[in-house]
């Protein structure tokens, strides 16, 4: 029974982390924000050695890096630019807030884990995003960017939260987030026939 227990806790952290890290490549600091005050409120451990994302210092620092973040994303140009930056970004924040929910596992594992399903995930979210916002700069000439970048934000805090209160449907969410994103890159991508030549 208590292996059942410890596994099963195990299966629910590794959840958390795909739900943040996925939230991570909408917004890169929302996700570890919403981690840290959770870590600082007592409502999720976090591995020993990222003990201090749940500090009060950890929180206000990450506090202003998410507004700052998320205001930038509504200044011209700008928010392009950061898409370039957003993708590794958004690996190295999948892949942190993976590690730092996930304590029960040998290192190897847990890292291994953290880099292919964290910073994956994140990596693949942040670059559909990117897509996204160049082809709307490149249609409205940046005028629908605005409404992108709400709905990211959204999406980011959203699925941030539903990872901490629920991980199990968060990561449920991820996998319908993917298949939407196999579908839209189907649909942008699909192969035209060639025409025919006359006989």
């Amino acid at each position: 029974m208590e292996w059942i227990t410890s596994n099963f806790e195990i299966f629910v952290s590794i959840c958390l982390g795909i739900g943040l890290s996925a939230s991570a490549g909408f917004r890169v600091f929302v996700p570890l924000l919403f981690l840290s005050i959770a870590a600082y409120m007592g409502v999720v451990p976090l591995n020993p050695d990222w003990a201090w994302a749940g500090s009060l210092s950890a929180v206000l620092i990450l506090g202003v890096a998410a507004i700052v973040e998320l205001t930038a994303y509504y200044i011209p140009y700008v928010d392009n630019l950061l898409d370039t930056i957003t993708v590794p970004l958004a690996a190295i924040a999948g892949t942190a807030v993976m590690v730092s929910v996930v304590g029960d596992l040998d290192p190897v594992y847990t890292w291994t884990l953290a880099i292919i399903a964290g910073g994956g995930t994140a990596a693949s979210v942040a670059s559909t995003a990117g897509a996204a916002r160049l082809t709307s700069t490149a249609t409205t000439g940046g005028i629908g960017n605005p409404v992108i970048s709400t709905a990211e934000a959204g999406f980011s805090g959203i699925l941030s939260f539903l990872s901490l209160i629920a991980p199990i449907f968060a990561a449920v969410i991820v996998v319908l987030i993917f298949i939407a994103i196999r579908k839209l890159y189907k649909k942008l991508f699909k192969k035209k026939p060639l025409p025919r030549k006359p006989i």
